[in-house]
């Protein structure tokens, strides 16, 4: 029993979407998206 396969698969934890630092995390890679999307869109209007 100590053998199976189970104990030989490393799981790893589940990232919680709803945490704290996971919207921060998502809030502050899209405000970067945002802003870069601006940036190329006015340097391309140049």
């Amino acid at each position: 029993m100590g053998n199976s396969l189970h104990n030989k698969i490393y799981l790893k934890p589940r990232i919680d979407l709803h945490s704290r630092r996971a919207q921060a995390l998502m809030g502050a890679s899209a405000l970067v998206a945002g802003a870069a999307l601006v940036w190329l869109t006015l340097h391309m209007l140049k």
